[in-house]
């Protein structure tokens, strides 16, 4: 029962030992001169895509028939779909992916 506790009090100080608090881990504010107003530069793919969307946004829908409405969706959605994997380019971690990685790391350092 002891051997419990022991373990669960080791746990709990390396927890609270492995935390910083924010004030160390700030970065020193980069100066308002030094940024400039450069707007990064979207691939001729994306924007080739973009017109695309746009075109398609001021067509006269109400002369298509059925099926070219139909086409147009699938289209747009097909559009959408290939800008947002294009977009993404991160990998994202949940928070318990996070604790676990950082309790593995813990452990096994």
């Amino acid at each position: 029962m002891s051997n419990k506790k022991t373990g669960l009090f080791l746990m709990i100080a390396l927890l609270s030992f492995s935390t910083l608090p924010l004030s160390t881990m700030a970065s020193p504010l980069p100066s308002p001169t030094a940024q400039s107003n450069e707007v990064p530069e979207t691939p001729a793919n994306v924007k080739i895509l973009l017109t695309r969307l746009d075109q398609i946004k001021d067509m006269d829908k109400s002369k298509l028939s059925g099926s070219e409405k139909k086409a147009l969706r699938k289209e747009v959605r097909a559009i959408k779909s290939e800008l947002n994997s294009a977009g993404s380019g991160g990998i994202y971690l949940s928070a318990g992916a996070v604790i676990i990685i950082i309790i593995l790391l813990i452990i096994l350092l």
